[in-house]
């Protein structure tokens, strides 16, 4: 989720400031390769393919990932992996855990990523470090049932489950969170805006890509990067996933589960955005919106459909 990149969708999105919880300590078993992809590749096309010239090296990546994966699932970071928003927690960093006026005012509708990279400049200046930010996500808790949902994940037959994660977060900020939680890799796949550290302790977020899409934030278009990903490895297999799943909480999360066939399935969290854009789309535009929609509240309720779709 991103919390502030959709105009007029922001009334619809729930933003908390609230402490982050304890430490999640808990530990998963290592699968999957080790692959990050933060859309550098396709800085070079900011009109037309995802991909630039170097799709031959995310192709030959492909190849790590075992061919007779029956499922193919997305998840969303924010609100949904973890349960508060990184780029809000990341203020508790802050001298006195708040950013000044004059810099929050900056922040314009659908440009949510500039407005962030403003922020860590601004933490950079406070004398906050890489140290004091990872500390940060460390502390963000999970999600409701989902250490139970990745432990799921990581216990099923290798040949079920491709495991993808696409946010609006950035690099650093999720590798952060998921090597503490023991869950890193358990991800064949990241996207998501790149993010380093420079020579002067700053760490520095460029855009994921550029796209067309009128519902999206200017840096990513997550429908883009789901329907390129899915043709692609469809490609790759020479057949298509069984089925594809979406877990996901925000507005731009609602973008990509509208490519979703009749047999896949979008997981919304209830009551938050995407669940709701979803609703309004069953009343206002029957058909529309093609995919089985199984709201959640705690991620456990994931894993039984999963079982049930898993066994059939």
């Amino acid at each position: 989720m991103r919390a502030h990149a959709h105009g007029g969708l922001e009334a619809h999105i729930k933003v908390r400031q609230t402490p982050a919880g304890p430490r999640n300590s808990t530990s998963f078993s290592q699968t999957g390769p080790d692959l990050i992809d933060t859309g550098e590749r396709n800085q070079s096309r900011r009109r037309g393919a995802l991909w630039s010239t170097r799709a031959d090296i995310m192709a030959s990546h492909s190849a790590r990932i075992s061919p007779d994966k029956r499922f193919l699932i997305f998840f969303d970071f924010d609100e949904t992996i973890v349960d508060e928003t990184s780029d809000d927690m990341v203020v508790q960093a802050a001298p006195g855990q708040y950013l000044p006026s004059w810099l929050k005012d900056t922040y314009q509708p659908g440009r949510y990523n500039e407005y962030m990279q403003r922020v860590l400049a601004y933490l950079a200046e406070q004398g906050v470090t890489e140290c004091d930010i990872r500390g940060v996500m460390e502390k963000i808790p999970a999600t409701p049932g989902m250490p139970t949902l990745f432990q799921f994940l990581c216990n099923r037959p290798p040949q079920d489950f491709e495991v993808v994660l696409v946010s609006d977060a950035n690099t650093f900020f999720i590798e952060s969170w998921l090597r503490r939680a023991g869950a890193r890799q358990l991800f064949h796949r990241i996207f998501t805006n790149p993010a380093t550290f420079n020579k002067d302790g700053r760490l520095v977020m460029r855009p994921f890509h550029s796209h067309d899409c009128q519902r999206c934030p200017d840096n990513m278009c997550k429908q883009v990067v789901v329907r390129d990903y899915v043709a692609r490895r469809t490609q790759e297999r020479g057949r298509p996933f069984q089925r594809v799943f979406y877990v996901g909480d925000g507005a731009n999360d609602f973008c990509p589960a509208l490519s979703l066939g009749p047999r896949d399935v979008a997981f919304p969290r209830r009551d938050f955005p995407m669940h709701r854009l979803i609703t309004e789309t069953h009343e206002a535009m029957p058909g529309e919106f093609k995919a089985v929609t199984v709201p959640w509240v705690s991620a456990e309720e994931v894993v039984q459909r999963l079982r049930k779709l898993a066994a059939e």
